[in-house]
């Protein structure tokens, strides 16, 4: 009989054989693992010897066999019989007998405790190094650190993709989880979707005994999801529409409003304005269009008709956004009829992957705030430039570094020290990487190893030293675009600058820094080959779109 898989993990396992009323039973790990029973038709007792380990060196007896390999690790908590079995005794040699042995400690190291495996990977162990298991996590890397997924739909519409569902991870390595978002690449703009548990027109029925209809929304997304879309989306919006018949909204223009919702952040804050119209200002769309049904009302359903009426429009103010709730007051009175609508939040435009600054002399550069890796750091950005060299990035310490630049025309070069000496990772392109197209760079370092990938060619890595230092210690300014001594600086643009799942705003620091421009012109030398069928690929400040004009076709790409 036989129970167990994966214990050659380096952690510790619990192991029980018992045999009671000729049933034998081995149970592994208890509650954790599992059990396996057998009744042998022979009875099992544990005799005048029990052997740990192995056998004696030159014991022919038929006494003690080995049918596998000589067991190797770590042994405790030994227990014969229900009693104890103590060690210390059998190092003095007063219980028992042993050969090769270290009694009183264990001499495999435990490099899962604590464990560096992120987001929730398992770790295991050999003898020598620690493995970290991410499947089915989206993330990556040797310490499940990188996220697989794009942190937008901008970002996939960029890769090529079309409309459909994907996972969105909004922080790239930080700590939120990825999700699946709708994306909608069918317009100009690219849209996020995040649905809730009503988007329909909903009928408003009287329930006895009360005078108000509430509804709460649960969306398809968690909090620090939503906050985190909303807060990196250039606008977002939320249609909320009221039909009535004989059913006021607001009790425009000086009553107590007869309905309210609440949006934004956590359980949300109370508003009094309805879709179209301003915060604060208690009308709806058509009182701020000055366009109502009847003038002295700021809403069409304070007008108390008996014929239907709506009241519709789009909520953009962010920080008020999501719809957390609604109440509707005005549903009671004989002849009041009413339905709502709230549709799924809408947001598009990804301020990080457009954010970009460019450098116009070798002396320019940024600098920002000690960037804090110790153990694991990855960085991440989009370049062009016309030049052969120059440092995208540098981060000094009182011997540590971390240094990332462009060291030739075909070249990207990644290397740090942290206190066991410089280490080198490079990545050569075999075509020029100064061809004033968009090229992406994305750098790794943790405990195990360091990576460099640039575009798609595969990734470069290196091994980190088996027994050395683990901590980057760094304590000088984060230079972009330069170096602290002015040396070597780059010239061109860098955008979408990511630090542990961070975006630096490169734009806000450039409009302060003389020599170095916010933004950077000239995505269709990139993107404009996801144009097809004669579509004519269109600059925009912020990315590109596909002019569908001259050819036959639709859709984002002129595919359809």
């Amino acid at each position: 009989m036989s129970y167990g898989s994966g214990l050659n993990d380096g952690q510790w396992h619990s192991v029980e054989l018992s045999c009671r009323r000729g049933r034998l039973t081995i149970s592994v790990d208890k509650e954790e693992g599992g059990t396996a029973h057998a009744s042998p038709s022979f009875p099992v007792t544990t005799g005048s010897h029990v052997f740990f380990g192995g056998c004696p060196a030159g014991d022919s007896s038929q006494e003690c066999r080995n049918p596998f390999n000589i067991f190797q690790g770590c042994m405790r908590l030994l227990t014969l019989d229900n009693q104890p079995v103590d060690l210390i005794m059998v190092q003095q040699r007063l219980l028992g007998n042993y050969s090769h042995l270290q009694i009183d400690m264990c001499g495999i190291i435990d490099r899962c405790s604590p464990s560096h495996c992120e987001h929730g990977g398992s770790c295991s162990q050999s003898w020598t190094v620690f493995h970290c298991n991410f499947s089915d996590s989206g993330y990556s890397g040797a310490t499940c650190h990188s996220s697989v997924y794009q942190q937008s739909c901008e970002a996939y519409k960029h890769k090529g993709n079309t409309s459909g569902h994907y996972y969105i991870d909004v922080d790239g390595s930080g700590p939120i989880k990825p999700q699946l978002i709708y994306c909608n690449m069918t317009e100009e703009k690219t849209w996020m979707v995040v649905q809730h548990n009503n988007t329909e027109l909903t009928r408003v029925r009287p329930s006895p005994g009360g005078n108000q209809h509430s509804a709460h929304f649960d969306y398809s997304s968690g909090e620090e999801q939503l906050s985190a879309i909303i807060s990196q989306s250039e606008h977002c919006e939320q249609e909320l529409s009221y039909h009535c018949r004989k059913s006021r909204l607001l009790n425009t223009p000086e009553g107590s409003p007869f309905s309210w919702w609440l949006g934004g952040p956590g359980p949300g804050r109370l508003q009094t304005y309805w879709g179209g119209a301003l915060p604060g200002s208690q009308q709806c769309a058509c009182g701020l269009q000055d366009d109502c049904l009847d003038p002295q009302h700021y809403c069409n359903c304070d007008a108390d008709r008996m014929e239907w009426a709506n009241d519709s429009g789009l909520l953009t103010h962010k920080e008020n956004l999501p719809v957390r709730s609604l109440v509707l007051g005005d549903i009671q009175r004989p002849g009041s009829e009413a339905a709502y609508r709230v549709g799924p939040l809408r947001c598009h435009g990804d301020k990080n992957f457009w954010n970009a600054a460019f450098f116009d002399k070798e002396t320019s550069y940024l600098h920002f705030p000690t960037f804090h890796g110790e153990l694991s750091a990855d960085i991440s950005f989009l370049f062009k430039t016309t030049a052969s060299s120059g440092v995208f990035l540098e981060n000094l310490g009182i011997k540590d570094f971390i240094r990332i630049e462009l060291s030739s025309s075909t070249e990207v070069l990644f290397s740090f020290d942290v206190g066991n000496g410089p280490l080198e990772v490079r990545v050569e392109s075999g075509v020029p990487l100064n061809d004033n197209r968009w090229h992406r760079v994305r750098a790794e370092r943790n405990v195990k190893e360091a990576s460099l990938r640039l575009d798609e060619l595969p990734a470069a890595t290196q091994e980190a030293p088996a027994d050395g230092h683990f901590h980057l210690q760094l304590n000088s300014q984060l230079f972009i675009g330069g170096t602290a001594s002015r040396q070597k600086g780059f010239r061109g643009c860098i955008r979408s600058l990511q630090l542990n799942g961070v975006t630096l705003d490169l734009e806000q620091r450039a409009r302060i820094t003389p020599g170095v421009r916010p933004g950077c012109p000239g995505h269709c030398s990139s993107y404009g080959s996801l144009c097809q069928n004669q579509g004519r690929c269109v600059e925009r400040d912020n990315g590109f779109y596909c002019d569908c004009g001259p050819s036959a076709y639709t859709g984002a790409f002129c595919h359809r």
